[in-house]
């Protein structure tokens, strides 16, 4: 651990120096030999230092949302070549370049942190030791020293001797029930914040091993937090439990505000949004309507959630725009000009009878009984010119022998057939 820890001496006298800045103005409050002064002075350094790495965690975000959205592409890939790893191997890295994905990225706040971790950790373990280090000097250092939290001093671990706990002014009980607390709240935590990712924030629809993977590490993280904490001092629990619930408090905000698309979390956000519009007839807020925007742009490439949420404004008689507003429908806007807009009329249903006559005489007039043949020729006799004059017998002739010619029979009667030509 001495090779490690040198390794970040160079962060040592910076995360010393805000530790002691802290100390000065929580000391003018709670004294300067309190648990407290040295214990918010920790949670602080947190704070300041979770601040500081907001944008890794957006980028961490985004990079975790591309990763989800790839994964049905990566296991086509990984089907395709699954016999030349080389090959899939060159067209993952292809499909991360196209798409602007560094699969490194969801890993960047914890690679960050670690720095500043092992700096603090090294830093208290020179104060269990009774060394200055960094800007902790002799007086700092006696006071560090005399600092318990519930009765456990800051620089004590689950692990030590009872000979070693009793230097610092401590029971051996207190030190073992303060720290399995605290190690149970902080594997809590790990465990928490990653089983709501995966029951909330992930996209149900797509199922690959990615899925498989978190949720192996959603048991797999908590495990390795409890066994390695009883090898952190008080102060590194209380930093390492700080950033827990950070964690998830972050991830509940971005969770709440920005789900996943297709996750159970979006269908929550859409349902509370359509909730709004309801009451207040519009879309409020920057976030919601760069929301409903993103929604309208992807056109019929939207999932189920989102149709749904469309539908329900829909039923609202309004309609979303471009620009992430609502407007009221065609319908609507007819409905309030007075004008109802023009409703489809089903067909009266017709009795047993009448179905029965229209299969039997297809051409019978559903109201009159009358065929259409019949119709047609009444109205061709009507429209017909009315001539007095009687046509010549020659015409009346050629016309018979016309028809007769059409018919193809002859005039007269007709002679049988020999029997020897049938």
């Amino acid at each position: 651990m001495d090779t490690i820890a040198s390794l970040f001496s160079f962060i040592t006298t910076p995360v010393s120096w805000v530790i002691v800045q802290f100390h000065k103005l929580y000391g003018a409050l709670f004294g300067d030999d309190t648990g407290w002064a040295w214990g918010l002075s920790i949670v602080s350094l947190v704070v300041l230092i979770r601040i500081c790495l907001i944008p890794l965690f957006v980028k961490q975000i985004k990079s975790t949302r591309n990763m989800q959205v790839l994964q049905p592409k990566m296991k086509a890939i990984q089907e395709r070549y699954k016999n030349d790893k080389q090959r899939q191997s060159e067209e993952m890295m292809k499909l991360y370049k196209e798409t602007g994905t560094n699969p490194l990225s969801s890993c960047l706040p914890i690679l960050a942190q670690s720095p500043f971790f092992f700096a603090l950790y090294h830093v208290l373990s020179a104060i269990a030791s009774g060394k200055t280090i960094g800007v902790i000097d002799q007086p700092l250092l006696d006071s560090a020293r005399q600092a318990h939290i519930f009765g456990a001093p800051l620089a004590a671990k689950f692990m030590d001797s009872e000979e070693k706990v009793q230097a610092l002014g401590a029971s051996l009980t207190d030190v073992r029930v303060v720290t399995a607390i605290m190690i149970v709240m902080m594997s809590a935590s790990q465990f928490f914040t990653q089983r709501q990712l995966m029951t909330k924030n992930v996209d149900l629809t797509v199922k690959t091993p990615y899925m498989q993977q978190q949720k192996m590490l959603m048991y797999i993280f908590p495990l390795i937090f409890a066994v390695m904490g009883i090898n952190f001092p008080v102060g590194v629990l209380v930093y390492w439990l700080t950033t827990n619930v950070w964690t998830m408090g972050q991830q509940m905000y971005v969770i709440n505000q920005n789900p996943t698309p297709g996750s159970k979390a979006q269908d929550q956000y859409l349902n509370r949004v359509l909730k709004s519009v309801t009451a207040h007839g519009e879309v409020r807020g920057r976030t919601r309507r760069n929301t409903v925007k993103r929604i309208v742009a992807k056109g019929p490439d939207r999932n189920d959630i989102e149709r749904k949420f469309i539908t329900g404004l829909g039923k609202l008689g309004l309609t979303a725009q471009e620009d992430g507003t609502v407007a009221k429908s065609e319908a609507a806007v007819l409905e309030a000009e007075g004008g109802a807009a023009p409703k489809r009329q089903q067909p009266k249903r017709q009795t047993k009878a009448k179905r029965h006559t229209a299969a039997t005489h297809p051409g019978t007039d559903k109201g009159t009984g009358s065929t259409g043949s019949e119709s047609k020729t009444s109205l061709e006799k009507q429209d017909a010119p009315q001539d007095d004059k009687p046509k010549p017998a020659a015409n009346r002739a050629a016309s018979g022998s016309s028809r007769q010619a059409k018919s193809g029979q002859r005039k007269g009667p007709q002679r049988p057939k020999h029997p020897s030509k049938k």
